[in-house]
């Protein structure tokens, strides 16, 4: 009689368990259409960013370093072909295999800081790029045999403290880029209040550039940085919607990643353009410290105006963050500063100090009474006119 009882308890209380899962089930199933159709409130979009998968977080760092670090060896294997073409006065240095080697490295090197994009911040993956000019320094210096200067252990210390001080106090969190996240940001307030002002202000600069002819290095820089913006919040886009794609969740059919790769591949066009002019104007020692700041400052603006990359994180962290932004900025100014040139002399040209009487401090110079003395056309037409009277 005691084991009937007992028996019937447990059945009892069984069942009553039983129903109370299916009823939670039930009510799961029920709510998960009312939670597909609130996605598009800023609540939805808020819970998806504050996610925080640290091994995603790893992986966006160290692919960026490698690829910085890719780099870094490339620039050095095409520097190495230019300097070994030059010595042999050979053919020219796109006929050599080696500088294609270096190509296609710089290409594994961009595309790993392009996928870098889709699994750490934009703010975070922007300022790494110190390290491939700490590596550039260091493999030049082994490889090529440049001389070690003080400013170079001291630049490269900076910036290594830097990279670890951005690496460890930067925003750890990690969106799931999608084409409605990117639909929702785009048509946020202040990204739209963002972009009108930098419209505004490149095309001030672009008029002070083009029509008064105003070609200081500073102008010239921040037009490659305002593009740069553009370039970081379309390449962070498309590379995360892909990277999405990848994982099941198939991007490709909004319209809007399209019109974010449009974007990136003509704010990169535009931003090699002016980044080329720049190197044509002035020297690589101010065009590559200050590039850098620009383009970091631009890059970590982006993220914050467009990703909400800083939306709770700390005071101590944004603090801690600045300064190891600018440890790397004095450190890449101090690596590149007086940086030696390799100077390459045709087979053809004599060194002026090698002919008798002739020193290094002689300067070929048009008269100063002419109209275009010291100017460009007045040693072009001292050059034709020495020209002419050899030919007679």
């Amino acid at each position: 009689m005691r084991w009937d009882t007992a028996n019937g308890v447990v059945k009892t209380y069984f069942f009553y368990i039983t129903s109370v899962l299916n009823d939670t089930d039930n009510m799961a199933n029920s709510s998960a259409p009312l939670s597909a159709l609130n996605t598009s409130s800023p609540w939805a979009h808020r819970a998806e960013i504050l996610e925080n998968p640290l091994r995603t977080y790893l992986l966006g760092i160290i692919i960026s370093i490698c690829g910085n670090i890719l780099i870094s060896i490339s620039l050095n294997i095409q520097k190495y072909a230019h300097v070994r073409q030059s010595q042999r006065d050979s053919k020219p240095y796109y006929t050599s295999v080696v500088w294609w080697c270096g190509v296609a490295l710089m290409g594994v090197g961009e595309l790993g800081n392009f996928a870098a994009y889709g699994f750490a911040p934009a703010s975070l993956i922007a300022p790494l790029g110190c390290v491939s000019v700490i590596a550039s320094a260091v493999i030049s210096v082994i490889f090529l045999k440049e001389t070690v200067r003080v400013s170079d252990v001291v630049g490269g210390t900076l910036a290594i403290a830097g990279t670890y001080v951005l690496v460890t106090f930067a925003p750890h969190t990690t969106t799931h880029i999608t084409a409605h996240l990117i639909q929702y940001y785009i048509v946020s307030w202040y990204f739209v209040l963002y972009l009108f002002l930098e419209v505004l202000l490149f095309c001030i600069l672009l008029y002070m550039y083009k029509k008064r002819n105003v070609k200081h290095i500073v102008v010239v820089m921040l037009l490659v940085a305002l593009l740069a913006s553009l370039t970081v919040i379309s390449v962070k886009a498309v590379s995360g919607m892909i990277t999405e794609s990848i994982k099941g969740q198939l991007q490709f059919i909004y319209a809007i990643f399209y019109v974010m790769l449009v974007i990136m591949i003509a704010s990169c066009a535009f931003q090699i353009k002016f980044l080329n002019q720049a190197m044509k104007m002035f020297d690589a020692t101010e065009v590559v410290p200050i590039n850098f700041v620009f383009f970091t400052a631009s890059a970590i603006v982006a993220g914050i105006v467009f990703y909400q990359e800083f939306e709770g994180l700390a005071l101590l962290n944004i603090f801690m963050f600045l300064l190891g932004c600018l440890l790397s900025f004095l450190g890449v100014f101090l690596i590149a500063r007086n940086r030696p040139k390799v100077k390459h002399q045709g087979p053809d040209l004599i060194a002026l100090d090698k002919v008798p009487g002739r020193s290094l401090t002689d300067r070929a110079q048009p008269e100063a009474n002419t109209p275009t003395y010291g100017s460009l056309a007045a040693k072009l037409a001292c050059n034709s006119g020495s020209r002419s009277r050899h030919d007679s």
